[in-house]
């Protein structure tokens, strides 16, 4: 990450006797994936405008063990789970934030199960609240008039019931919000979930991206917005297919908020 962003450690503030409001939980893609990092970036950003007190887990951040446990490796998610567990308890964590539906949803249905209690925000939930209490302001910025649609992420939407903090936040955009045929309750998936990101696809005539992403171009929007790095990833490679990329941007959330507002 670029050393001009303010960004603390546990450690560090714990060596100091400090103790963050909230712990941004980075996620493996957040932290690894080139386009991902460009979303833990602009969420650092407006985390910092806002003056909200946080940290990360840096080296001692490791996987959920989410893409373990949905390819059916419950011993190495339960290995995964516990470290994070033993790190994070030591530290006596309280709330979390993170930018990953998969990361949201492991720590926040799966871990209290192995002893890890904590309260859990999807960075929508998170921008919601600031924005509520007055402390986020949006402003629309170069997106004002653009036709935006949000593809709900599975472990957001269906998975944790979470539809309208994403779209709230869109609507102080000034854009023109436009639901895809396929949305909420009845959304799609981006194809990426249950560990099928990292295997190669089963025989089939479509892939789903590919499905999603004709969802996508019927309703001729300007934007896309996503709330999760693998949907990033399987929206980004269908405006690729369907040779988009001059007329069709993909942005999470937070990078809508944050260019908005100039950050």
């Amino acid at each position: 990450m670029s050393s001009t962003l303010n960004v603390n450690t546990m450690a560090e503030l714990m060596a100091k006797g400090e103790k963050p409001e909230v712990l941004f939980w980075v996620g493996c893609a957040g932290s690894f994936d080139d386009r991902a990092k460009k979303i833990t970036r602009a969420f650092v950003k407006i985390l910092n405008s806002v003056g909200v007190n946080f940290a990360i887990l840096g080296t001692e951040e490791s996987c959920t063990g989410d893409p373990a446990k949905r390819a059916g490796n419950e011993f190495l998610f339960q290995m995964q789970a516990m470290t994070n567990i033993q790190v994070m308890n030591a530290y006596e964590v309280k709330k979390i934030v993170t930018t990953c539906p998969h990361c949201f949803n492991t720590l926040k249905n799966e871990y209290p199960g192995l002893g890890g209690d904590y309260e859990v925000l999807h960075h929508s939930q998170f921008l919601q609240k600031l924005m509520e209490e007055g402390k986020l302001k949006i402003e629309g910025g170069e997106f004002k008039g653009k036709k935006i649609s949000f593809h709900d992420p599975c472990y957001l939407g269906r998975g944790n019931g979470e539809y309208e903090a994403p779209r709230a936040l869109l609507e102080q955009l000034d854009a023109e919000l436009v639901e895809l045929k396929r949305c909420k309750s009845k959304g799609l998936c981006c194809g990426a979930g249950g560990a099928q990101m990292f295997k190669e696809a089963e025989p089939g005539a479509k892939e789903v991206n590919i499905e999603r992403m004709e969802d996508v171009v019927e309703a001729s929007l300007n934007i896309v917005a996503v709330g999760c790095p693998f949907c990033m990833t399987m929206m980004t490679d269908g405006v690729k297919n369907k040779e988009k990329e001059e007329t069709l941007k993909v942005y999470d959330l937070a990078e809508l908020i944050a260019e908005g507002n100039g950050l």
